[in-house]
């Protein structure tokens, strides 16, 4: 069904989603043209499954029922299906009904809900999936309430509701079990949803990297080209599975040593995963015959799609719903490859020459190969191994949100490397990094400044220095290259985190210690004296001074320098010993070397001393008393899992808004990990050739630990009784209704009714064409007033003259009406407005934006010049904790104008964190809303007041992790 063919059809309803095993399925409505699939799924349901349906036995429908079942107004009757290669799966349909049982339309707000799931696809999480899409679908339509009636023998399909997390009533009736579930999300619905689609979609990334057998397509004879490579390197990593080749031409039995077919349909057995390396053109057919075969994934090597163009990107967009449509999932195209490097799996799915990687504890996720070969060497150049490896290409399916979502609970996994040049759904990665970062530490390094071909997410409007800042919020450590992003996942993987910062410095270089002394204070750490050691240090002299810098309670981490010995020389391997026998007896505190000219200490440095059974985990220590900041860890800590408390990073201590009823922070619903074993690469101590490489790293660890302390205060997001969500919805849909794509700016009048829904109150004006119209105005609003242009070009700019404060009378109000229009143009250019006047306090400006690089932002800074030409603004990401608002407002540079500088008035902060509280839950509640500036806001000191409102809308994107789950589309 097509919308040309049906305008009334709602496209937006259809949505491709990852079911618990991992595979996918397409959920769209159900139309007339469906009348021969729905006859066919119901032919293959079996007799004991129609019966729970229809509570009598009801061996096929009849004409009647396949009309009555692919009709539908989309209204008050509506159908959906689940589909798996065009062909149902499952089915879901709601009927809207009234107080009395029968049908009904609106404003009738509750619906009969029945479903149907083919024998074979129960158990995967289907079920589930559709009732998430088919509330979402009844609340758009105005219905608010479920009613299902269901077999006490049907226990699945019980389980199915009950487990939703939706408030519900249960009663028994006629021998059936009535449940009446209220489709208002939840808390504990939407905590339920993240849950299913963390499990979902991380078995699907599971399911590429740890296959049972290996088809590789596009091998050639001659032993040259890609997939020839991707063969070799599987054959020769020692895959555990089975491994065929696979050439249309193939004439031998053997490819390489590789049992070889001419096509997947000739392989005998099952295929989980399909690396595809043919030509473009090809890829279609070879996706083909891996659907039909059953294939479970495919990493698709080839080249020429999004990166080549308009028409590269319109074929990879025609890739993915190919694939999507055989329930596969895709990494790439234009990918490097996967590797995993599990014992049991040893899987080498990529173009990286064996051996590409030893066993570590780092997941590495690029979207670029060439950058993938650069950061596989340069681990492996320094010792450090890898859990698994995905380079995603394109990424058009598989993207970075689903490997963190699968080294979330991967017990391999220690720390997570990611190199993105996009964040693709940037709501939903930093719920996900925030989460997976509150039990292992993630790195990123973003390049691509501006968007680059083959993505078709926009850059961001973001400084990039707010951008990293943003993402430091959700617990990511953000670094600027991939030469740091290896420096920083090495201590990581080898090394405890720090209680605090202060960091011992000790070596046999004067000048190198005075240069990491240095580079400390910039970093923002607290460095001790050096201690030098002379250049007549012996190993046994490291291994002392180590010991007693660890034992110390007076430093956090210790930065060891070496040089060249002069004259007799001492073995590298000597001193690596010395500093790992001193590290070993004291754990607890991370350790880095800096060495100049001294390769071979860095090489013995990066061999493990052994293998080293897991340890149990804990939080990163806590400061003690021995000083404000810092303090004596008295427990080893490691990077791997600690037990957070749920919510977000903490924001420095402020009073909390007033409000009712908190509810934890989104980002806060990560399953409490502590009895998760976790092993980081002990024995390992990493090694920089700079001073400044080193500090880097130590410092990015001690501000990770920080932030993981915070998580045990990270405030709440409160609930305002007075919110009116489902007004402000029903106003958005309201006046969305007629709009175009484009986004939209709000008139005065819709603005201010929008912003009312939310307890935000805006000041009103009333238009003064005239002078008599500006009197009468003056009269209405009661003296004294306000006259001020609203022409865009004067907006906010008091420095042009284009606001007169303070007038009392008529004659004042005349007098400035007269010079305003002599100073600045007609009235008609000017746009003039009266507005009543308000207490004198502190102007100040608050905006909420979507950025397409860092999802929704709440920002706040002082009108006028010290935000627009100082950049004096501060931002935090929505949804905005007590906490978070309460360091936004103190975050800024001008902050002390705020709380009585040279003794002026403080002004009521609180009421300025609660009016920053009320904004985020307005834009994370309703997608619709894009944009929010409040200028100015006074604040006084009691209450305050906002004098000008713009809200720009648009409607929702297709994926705005609020809603049910879905995978992006295309």
């Amino acid at each position: 069904m097509t919308i040309e063919s049906d305008p009334s059809y709602p496209a937006h309803w259809e949505a491709d989603v990852v079911l618990r095993d991992g595979g996918t399925a397409r959920i769209r409505p159900i139309t007339t043209e469906d009348a021969g699939r729905l006859v066919s799924f119901y032919e293959q349901v079996s007799d004991e499954s129609k019966y729970y349906r229809f509570f009598a036995p009801y061996p096929r429908l009849s004409d009647r029922d396949v009309h009555r079942f692919t009709h539908h107004d989309h209204v008050d009757r509506v159908g959906l299906a689940a589909t798996i290669g065009g062909e149902f799966i499952a089915t879901v349909r709601f009927d809207r009904i009234g107080p009395d049982g029968r049908p009904a339309s609106a404003p009738a707000d509750e619906a009969e809900v029945a479903f149907l799931v083919q024998d074979a696809h129960q158990g995967r999480g289907v079920a589930s999936a559709l009732l998430e899409h088919i509330g979402a679908v009844a609340r758009e339509r105005g219905i608010h309430r479920f009613a299902a009636e269901v077999l006490p023998a049907n226990g699945k399909m019980i389980k199915v509701f009950t487990d939703a997390g939706y408030q519900q009533k249960r009663s028994f009736e006629d021998g059936a079990v009535r449940l009446t579930l209220d489709l208002e999300p939840t808390a504990e619905s939407l905590a339920v949803q993240r849950a299913r689609e963390q499990r979902a979609e991380a078995r699907s990334v599971q399911r590429l990297l740890a296959p049972g057998s290996v088809a590789v397509i596009g091998v050639s004879r001659s032993g040259g080209g890609v997939g020839a490579a991707a063969l070799r390197n599987l054959r020769d990593t020692g895959f555990h599975g089975h491994l065929y080749a696979v050439n249309e031409a193939a004439s031998a039995d053997l490819l390489d040593g590789v049992r070889a077919y001419r096509t997947v349909a000739d392989i005998g057995g099952p295929v989980d995963l399909a690396v595809v390396a043919v030509p473009a053109h090809r890829v279609p057919d070879a996706v083909r015959a891996c659907g039909e075969h059953g294939v479970q994934g495919l990493v698709v090597l080839s080249a020429g799609y999004g990166e080549s163009g308009p028409a590269g990107l319109q074929r990879q967009r025609e890739l993915v719903r190919q694939i999507r449509s055989y329930g596969m999932r895709l990494i790439g195209p234009n990918a490097f490859g996967v590797i995993n490097t599990a014992p049991d799996v040893e899987l080498n799915a990529s173009l990286a020459p064996t051996p590409a990687s030893a066993r570590g504890r780092i997941g590495l996720f690029t979207q670029s190969g060439a950058i993938g070969i650069a950061l596989l060497s340069g681990l492996l150049r320094r010792g450090e191994g890898l859990s698994s490896f995905v380079s995603a290409g394109n990424r058009a399916d598989v993207s970075g949100n689903d490997i963190l979502q699968y080294w979330y609970d991967d017990e391999s996994t220690d720390v997570a490397l990611m190199y993105l040049e996009t964040l693709g759904n940037p709501r939903k990665f930093t719920r996900l990094a925030r989460r997976t970062a509150a039990v292992k530490p993630v790195v990123v390094a973003r390049g691509g400044r501006h968007t680059p071909a083959g993505h078709v997410v926009p850059g961001t409007r973001l400084p990039e220095s707010t951008v990293s800042e943003l993402l430091r919020q959700a617990g990511v450590i953000r670094v600027d290259t991939v030469t740091e992003l290896v420096d920083v996942g090495l201590l990581l993987a080898g090394q405890p985190l720090p209680a605090g910062p202060r960091v011992a410095i000790l070596g046999n270089s004067e000048s190198l210690g005075v240069l990491t002394y240095d580079a400390c204070l910039t970093r923002g750490l607290r460095p001790l004296p050096p201690l030098d050691l002379t250049t007549a240090a012996t190993p046994e002299d490291f291994r002392t001074a180590l010991a007693d810098a660890l034992a110390s309670p007076d430093c956090d981490a210790v930065v060891v320098t070496a040089i060249p010995w002069v004259g007799e020389n001492a073995p590298a391997d000597d001193l690596a010993g010395a500093l790992r026998d001193a590290v070993a007896r004291h754990p607890g505190k991370p350790v880095a070397v800096v060495h100049v000219e001294l390769g071979a200490l860095a090489e013995a440095l990066s061999t493990a001393a052994g293998t080293v059974a897991p340890r149990p985990p804990t939080t990163p220590p806590a400061p003690g008393p021995t000083t404000p900041a810092a303090g004596v860890p008295t427990t080893p800590a490691v990077p791997g899992r600690p037990t957070p408390a749920a919510g977000a990073p903490a924001a420095p201590a402020a009073p909390a808004a007033s409000a009712s009823a908190p509810r934890p922070a989104d980002a806060a619903s990560a399953a409490d990990p502590a009895a998760r074993p976790s092993t980081a690469g002990e024995g390992r101590i990493p090694a920089y050739p700079a001073a400044e490489r080193a500090v880097r790293a130590v410092a990015e660890a001690v501000r990770y630990a920080q932030w993981r302390r915070s998580l045990a205060d990270a405030g709440q997001v409160p609930e305002y009784e007075d919110i009116d969500e489902a007004g402000a919805a029903a106003q958005l849909a309201a006046l969305l209704a007629g709009a175009a794509d484009s986004a939209i700016t709000l008139d005065e009048a819709d603005a201010r009714a929008l912003l009312a829904r939310y307890g935000i109150r805006v000041l009103p004006t009333l238009p003064a064409p005239d002078a008599d119209a500006a009197v009468r105005a003056a009269r209405t609003l009661g003296y004294p007033v306000a006259l001020k242009t609203t022409a865009p070009h004067l907006r906010h700019r008091a420095d042009l003259g284009g606001v007169r404060l303070g007038l009392t009378t008529e004659a004042e109000l005349r007098r400035a009406y007269h010079e305003l229009t002599e100073a600045l143009g007609k009235p008609a250019e000017l746009l003039p407005v009266v507005q009543a006047m308000v207490p004198r306090g502190v102007d100040t400006v608050v905006r909420c934006v979507i950025d397409p690089a860092a999802g929704a932002v709440l920002s706040f800074g002082l009108a006028g010049v010290p935000s627009e030409l100082l950049g004096d603004t501060a931002h935090r990401l929505v949804p905005a904790t007590d906490r978070d608002a309460a360091a936004l407002i103190r975050s800024i540079r001008a902050a002390p104008l705020l709380f009585g500088w040279r003794g002026s008035d403080p002004v009521d902060t609180p009421a300025l964190e609660e009016l920053l509280l009320r904004l985020s839950r307005l834009v994370h509640d309703h997608p619709e809303v894009i944009g929010v500036s409040l200028e100015p806001v006074v604040v006084a000191t009691e209450g305050l007041s906002v004098l000008s409102a713009t809200v720009r809308v648009a409607r929702p994107p297709a994926r705005t992790d609020l809603g049910p789950r879905t995978l992006p589309s295309y």
